[in-house]
């Protein structure tokens, strides 16, 4: 008999990101193996300044639509807006179980209470080294440190080896609520052989450790001790629990009331001093009303807004907007945030603001991160000792450094995979390669409409923004085709018409110019005639003003 000689194939699992590469925001990856698929986190990010008018922008999930009866479940690493804020969209398409700790389900109940969704969305809380099965995946829950408690690291047992997914973290030895990173059960997994780590690239820049988020804590005593006499207003992420805390701690220190402004903000501690995870002492919080009855040095406000958000409570404090509070020349104004790349201008522009105002503004160590640094990234390496780097949760200038880390840490050149949103790696104890694509545009979100603007009305609306628009008006006789009234042009956003009738008088000879042609040569198709308005029109308005409007000619029929 003739001895076969066929190697078997080693099992393969496709990692897909959705998004969360090539941008810090909007995470979301796809596990795939035979018919098993888990989603890990489903994030939001937030509009670019040439998305004119959208209000967010979601993953686009068409590969999960289309793969509906595979999806097990949806599982998240904790409680961020970039990590969780598309889930009541995604849950209105395709309903999935939902797994998370504990106050990272209490934030999500929030948003499906919005949506309506909590009678349909089955979830379930897990706890830090509980597994959990969802088709061929078995997870763990493994306990990190981040800016917002009950953060988590997966560990994703499949048939092609364990897949260690960091999510956002940072190793803090003392941190102010719960218990340090479980850096033994990293350990434990890189001794069994982890076949590839997804860690976090947001701080991959940053030599050195973060420092840990109880030292905010000793900056806030300073800062109240030399600010007694002033009202203080502090500014930061709303589920930055742990700070929000860490003011309170202060304030309770210095006699102080506390008053908590601005919707996500309220939401965020509500739930959170609900389920335990903040500490609040009887009496110290007071309602926004009842601040007329104390005086300034024995208030404190904590608010969002510090990336300068021109609907957030700061932003409305600082333009006179807000209905509640103003900002006086005794304010001391704490923002306790960096601001995210992309933010700078607006948050300058807040702080030219405040102290125009005549408060004193300060932003200096009054911010930790919850990111990695590089030394903490390496750490991880060296205890997981992985086959395969993804790098995730960074731009790509992030994710290129975050190669040079893991190459220096032994992971080999061609076992560092840098993905897009939409690759399709599959990868195996063998080999891991880029094997295809799946649809990852953005979805964006207009007021109540999603996915109804597309990149064509955003162009139309960056065409408007800059050049304008010109309607042309013109009445015409259903038998002969004469024209009875018109040409009429309005203009709106070109330029304004009572100073320049000379121009609009010329332009209304170049549109019946432009008809006349039109019927002579007894042209009678709208459209012909529409398109030959706009060029004559278009061209000679470039001519006279060097300026391209968007032109509409209507035309009526008698």
């Amino acid at each position: 008999m003739k001895k076969e000689n066929k190697t078997e194939q080693k099992p393969r699992i496709k990692i897909i990101p959705l998004g969360g590469l090539e941008q810090i925001g909007m995470n979301i990856t796809v596990f795939e193996y035979e018919d098993s698929i888990i989603v890990v986190d489903c994030g939001l990010s937030f509009p670019e300044d040439d998305m004119l008018g959208i209000d967010l922008v979601i993953p686009d999930i068409t590969y999960l639509k289309e793969n509906a009866h595979k999806v097990k479940g949806l599982v998240i690493t904790h409680g961020h807006e970039d990590h969780i804020g598309a889930i009541p969209f995604v849950e209105k398409e395709l309903n999935i179980p939902i797994y998370a700790t504990k106050l990272t389900m209490g934030i999500i109940e929030n948003k499906l209470k919005e949506h309506n969704l909590m009678k349909n969305v089955k979830r379930k809380v897990v706890k830090y080294g509980q597994y959990i099965n969802l088709g061929c995946f078995r997870i763990e829950f493994i306990r990190t440190n981040h800016s917002i408690a009950d953060a988590a690291a997966l560990a994703i047992y499949s048939p092609a080896g364990v897949i260690v997914h960091t999510g956002d973290f940072k190793v803090d030895y003392t941190p102010v609520f719960g218990d340090v990173i479980d850096l033994q059960r990293f350990g434990e997994l890189g001794k069994k052989g982890v076949l590839a780590l997804m860690c976090d690239s947001t701080n991959v820049m940053r030599p050195g450790f973060t420092q840990s988020e109880s030292t905010v804590g000793k900056t806030f005593d300073n800062l109240f001790l030399e600010n007694q006499d002033r009202r203080i207003i502090i500014a930061t992420f709303a589920s930055n629990v742990d700070r929000v805390q860490q003011i309170i701690n202060s304030a309770y220190k210095y006699g102080r009331k506390v008053v908590v402004e601005g919707r996500s903000m309220v939401n965020i501690i509500t739930t959170a001093s609900e389920l335990g995870y903040i500490n609040i002492p009887d009496q110290t919080l007071i309602d926004i009303e009842q601040m007329k009855n104390f005086t300034d040095d024995q208030l404190v406000l904590i608010t969002t807004g510090s990336q300068g958000e021109t609907m957030a409570a700061l932003s409305r404090m600082a333009t006179s907007l807000h209905k509640k509070v103003s900002i006086k020349p005794n304010d001391t104004v704490i923002l306790s945030s960096n601001p995210i790349p992309g933010n700078e201008k607006s948050v300058s522009k807040i702080i030219n603001e405040l102290t125009m105002k005549g408060a004193k503004v300060i932003f200096q160590d009054t911010h930790v991160s919850g990111h990695a640094c590089q030394e903490e990234i390496k750490l991880i390496y060296a205890l997981t000792k992985p086959r395969y780097a993804i790098p995730v949760h960074g731009e790509y200038q992030h994710l290129n450094c975050h190669r040079e880390l893991a190459i220096q840490m032994g992971v080999p050149k061609e076992n560092v995979m840098l993905l897009s949103s939409g690759d399709v790696l599959e990868i195996g104890e063998d080999s891991a390669k880029t094997v295809g694509r799946v649809p990852a545009q953005v979805i964006f979100v207009d007021g109540l409409g999603v996915g109804d603007v597309g990149n064509i009305v955003l162009r139309d609306r960056q065409h408007l923004s800059q050049n304008g628009l010109l309607v042309v008006v013109v009445t015409l006789d259903r038998g002969s085709n004469q024209i009875l009234a018109g040409p009429d042009i309005v203009s709106r956003g070109f330029v304004y018409v009572r100073e320049s009738e000379t121009l609009m008088e010329d332009a209304r000879h170049v549109v019946s110019e432009a008809m006349e042609e039109c019927l002579a040569k007894n042209i009678t198709d709208w459209a012909r005639i529409k398109s030959v308005i706009r060029d004559s029109l278009g061209e000679f308005l470039w001519k006279r003003t060097k300026r391209n409007p968007m032109i509409l000619p209507i035309i009526n029929e008698v």
